[in-house]
This record gives C-alpha cells, sequence and structure tokens, in this order.
C-alpha cells in the first residue's frame, strides 16, 4: 500500500512539474514578447504611412493651390493690360486669400514632414531592436532547449541509478524461481523414476516392464561376466581379431550362432 501511494505522489509531483515547466517555458514568453515588438513595429510603419499618405495629399494640395496662384497672377496682369482694372484687383484679391490658404497648408505640411522623419527614425530603432532581440531570443531558446535536454538526460541517468537496487532484487528473485523450478524439476523426475509418483501418460503395467527390463539387464550382464570368467566365446564377444566385415555392427547384441 505505502509503495503504491509513493508511485502516485512521484507520479502527481511529476505530472505537476511538467504543467509548471510548460506554463513557465521562457522560450514561449520570448516568442510572445517578440511578436508583441513586432506587431509595435508594424503598427509604427503603419503610423509612417498613413502620415506619407497624408503628406501627399496636403503636397499635391498645394501643388494644385500654386497652379492657381500662378494662374490668378496671370490674370492680373492680362487684366491690367487690357484696361480693366476692377477684373486685376479681383484676381488679386482671390491670390491673396490663396495665398493665406496655402500659408496654412504650408503649416500642416512642416508638422507632417517632421512627423514623418520622427516616425522613420523611431521605426529604424524600434527596427533595429527588434532584430536584435530576435537575435538573443534565439540564443536564449536554443540554450535553454540544450540545457533542458541535458537535465533529462542527467535524470535519465539518475533514474536508472536509483533503480539499480530494484533491477537487483528482480535478477534475485529470478534466481530464487529458477532454482526452486529446477529442484522441483529434479524431484519429480526421482519421484517417476521410483514409482511414487505414477505417470498418468504411460501404458498400463508400464512400471512392471520397466522393472522386469532393469532386472533382465542386470541378469544379462552377470551372465556375460561369468562367461568372460570361463573363457567362453559364447558369450557373445566373438574373435578377438577385428573383422573387416562392415555389416559387424548388426551383429553387436545378437545371439551367436548355434550349428
Amino acid at each position: 500500500m505505502s509503495d503504491n501511494t509513493s508511485r502516485i505522489r512521484t507520479i502527481f509531483r511529476s505530472k505537476t512539474t511538467k504543467a509548471l515547466d510548460k506554463v513557465e517555458d521562457p522560450r514561449e514568453t520570448l516568442d510572445d514578447s517578440y511578436e508583441q515588438q513586432v506587431k509595435l513595429l508594424q503598427q509604427v510603419r503603419q503610423a509612417v504611412a498613413d502620415v506619407a499618405t497624408a503628406k501627399k495629399r496636403i503636397d499635391l494640395q498645394g501643388q494644385e493651390m500654386g497652379t492657381r496662384y500662378q494662374r490668378l497672377g496671370d490674370q492680373a496682369r492680362e487684366a491690367m493690360a487690357q484696361g480693366r482694372e476692377d477684373l486685376a484687383r479681383a484676381a488679386l484679391e482671390r491670390r491673396a486669400l490663396l495665398e493665406n490658404q496655402v500659408s496654412k497648408l504650408q503649416e500642416q505640411y512642416t508638422v507632417l514632414q517632421k512627423q514623418t522623419a520622427q516616425l522613420q527614425e523611431r521605426e529604424r530603432h524600434l527596427a533595429e531592436q527588434v532584430a536584435a532581440f530576435r537575435i538573443e531570443k534565439e540564443t536564449i531558446k536554443a540554450t535553454y532547449t540544450a540545457s533542458a535536454a541535458q537535465v533529462k538526460a542527467n535524470e535519465a541517468v539518475a533514474g536508472i541509478g536509483s533503480n539499480m537496487n530494484d533491477v537487483g532484487v528482480s535478477l534475485d528473485r529470478a534466481r530464487d524461481r529458477v532454482a526452486q523450478m529446477q529442484a522441483r524439476a529434479a524431484a519429480t523426475d526421482e519421484l517417476l523414476a521410483s514409482g511414487a509418483l505414477k505417470d498418468l501418460t504411460a501404458a498400463p503395467d508400464a512400471d512392471i516392464e520397466r522393472q522386469l527390463a532393469v532386472l533382465s539387464a542386470k541378469a544379462d550382464v552377470d551372465r556375460q561376466l561369468q562367461s568372460l570368467k570361463q573363457d567362453d566365446p559364447s558369450a557373445g564377444f566373438g574373435s578377438r581379431r577385428t573383422s573387416d566385415d562392415p555389416d559387424t555392427w548388426l551383429s553387436i547384441g545378437q545371439a551367436p550362432n548355434t550349428p
């Protein structure tokens, strides 16, 4: 029960640690910060584009007003040449009003020009910061990944080391089981040989036949031994000279032929 409880605690602690590591993974935090900076850079670039567009509109409007301003001056001179002072005065009055509008437009253009220059400088500076942050981010991520891999490798090695005792216990138990099984096999062999343990797969009365075969073999050995003592050639040993007949082996164990 205590082993199960310890195992459950270990698993829970491991899962909790992995969850916290995933939440606090600095690589994800760096990626999020980089994405925010990229979005900010895009916003600055969009602002630069908007200001540049507004400045371009004012520039086009100023060019149009400049063309009209020049035309009114030409009309005033032509009216005076024609003796129409009233038309010349009207042209000059419109020209003066237009000049006032152009002055205000110039002020707006100057402000937008300064804003464009400031935004472009900020965009350039921010782009450099984002590029530098990206390099540092990738360096930190690579270092963290390598360190995490090293930690996992070290933990794996430490885990193997801490489990060596369990491995040794398992080997001892396996050796004991093998020894027990070998002893049991030897014991059952002896019981079968002695007849104390009946072989259910053997033929009926096989035990009697086995004992008779043992007695017969013993009697045959005794007979051959007695014949050797009497130097009887009928004992089945044959001549002392070696026969060249290749079929001699067929006569081994056979009774000698009687004339």
